[in-house]
């Protein structure tokens, strides 16, 4: 069994009842839902809407490849309302790398792994830079070491807080 810890969010919509579903099918699709964070607020990352967002740190135990477990993910997220090519229209015209959606179900670690192939890059690439992701995570994987950069969680948050 492998540890995977993933981070889901979103800003439109029920989020707060978005997130709890997705977290029962996570729950029934990849496997059992070991601890879960709070539900924090951030503003939009990378792009400018009215909506915050609320994201939640999952730990999840898990007998499913990394590239499976993004594949049941992806499959969530369309289940519950992310429209990708939607998505992709907006970014396009706007200009702006992000946008805002009803669901984003992000794979931030497995256990220790170092993957990249042309699917899937982990540890999340962008994990340690952002604070909507780290601050959650930090609630149920403190001590837990990222492991590329050796440090723990808790250690990636304080940087990014002494940082801004």
């Amino acid at each position: 069994m492998a540890r995977v810890f993933l981070l889901t969010g979103g800003n439109t919509g029920d989020v707060k009842r978005t997130l709890q579903r997705a977290q029962q099918l996570i729950n029934q699709r990849v496997g059992p839902v070991l601890r879960c964070s709070h539900r924090y607020e951030s503003d939009p990352w990378g792009f400018e809407a009215p909506e915050r967002f609320a994201n939640q740190a999952l730990e999840v135990s898990t007998d499913l490849a990394p590239e499976e477990v993004l594949d049941a993910v992806q499959t969530i997220e369309r289940e519950l309302g992310r429209n990708r090519a939607a998505e992709a229209v907006e970014k396009a015209s706007t200009g702006a790398r992000y946008t805002s959606r009803p669901i984003d179900i992000d794979l931030l670690l497995y256990d220790d792994a170092v993957i990249e192939t042309a699917r899937l890059t982990l540890p999340h690439p962008r994990l340690t830079e952002r604070r909507f992701a780290l601050e959650p995570l930090c609630e149920i994987a403190r001590s837990k070491r990222h492991p590329v950069t050796g440090r723990t969680i808790g250690e990636l948050l304080e940087k990014l807080k002494d940082e801004a």
